[in-house]
């Protein structure tokens, strides 16, 4: 599919992202076609070393990534030399978007892993609400607790699991390097309050995570088989809410 082609192409986990790229490419032809531009404005929040924007930038698409490690954005800076696109690298945190970035000029937004690692979620998801145009899209990926609950537990820590399940942030512990996670539900009422539309929910890493990478690389076909099932269950009613992680779009 072509979204797995662009994340090969950008040299990142193809399994892991493909169903992310899915979404975001039928997010991409929708808006070309409503707003009749083939060249989008994208902000990537927190978007580190330019996974996503790099090859976003590839499309043709002009790409900000705003981020607080100066190492990040040195690398983000590199992996786009190297891949021949220009991406806007700015420094900051997402309280800052408002302050950085003019109002209403960006028609996709990236939030992949941020929101679990924010101080104030609502707050960072309102910033980035304040950059759509209207009609635009923000792309929302988070980690979920009830994954975290399975993985502690397939590894025998049953306090754990017990613990991710009961915490209100799916934390399982003190010493677990994630402030929060997010369920569908949450995700879906973090959307609704800070005035978005909640799109489908899709489930990210369902089987990847579990599977061991000599599987991957040592039977032929294998890692394009499991894309595949990974896309299969991405909708499914209950495998879609035990993924590691959840992909909604909000719509402005």
């Amino acid at each position: 599919m072509h979204a797995v082609g662009i994340s090969r192409h950008a040299g990142t986990p193809a399994v892991r992202t493909a169903v992310v790229w899915d979404v975001l490419s039928a997010v991409l032809a929708e808006r070309v076609a409503a707003t009749g531009r083939g060249r989008l404005d994208i902000v990537d929040a927190g978007g580190g070393t330019g996974g996503f924007a790099v090859p976003l930038a590839d499309l043709g698409h002009a790409v900000t990534v705003v981020d607080p490690s100066p190492d990040s954005l040195a690398a983000l800076e590199r992996r786009a030399a190297e891949a021949g696109v220009e991406v806007r690298a700015l420094q900051g945190d997402a309280a800052d978007l408002g302050e950085l970035l003019p109002s209403g000029g960006a028609d996709l937004v990236l939030c992949h892993s941020v929101l679990e690692y924010v101080e104030d979620p609502i707050g960072a998801v309102t910033a980035m609400a304040g950059l759509l145009r209207e009609g635009g899209v923000i792309s929302v990926l988070a980690a979920n607790p009830l994954a975290a609950a399975l993985h502690r537990a397939s590894s025998g820590r049953f306090d754990e699991a017990r613990r991710a399940l009961d915490d209100p942030e799916g934390r399982w512990g003190d010493r677990d390097p994630t402030p929060r996670r997010f369920t569908r539900e949450a995700l879906e009422r973090l959307l609704t309050v800070t005035g978005f539309a909640p799109g489908e929910v899709h489930g990210v890493r369902i089987f990847a995570d579990l599977v061991p990478s000599r599987l991957l690389d040592g039977e032929p076909g294998a890692a394009r088989a499991l894309v595949d099932l990974e896309q299969a269950a991405a909708v499914h009613p209950v495998l879609r809410d035990i993924a590691t992680q959840l992909h909604v779009l909000g719509h402005r």
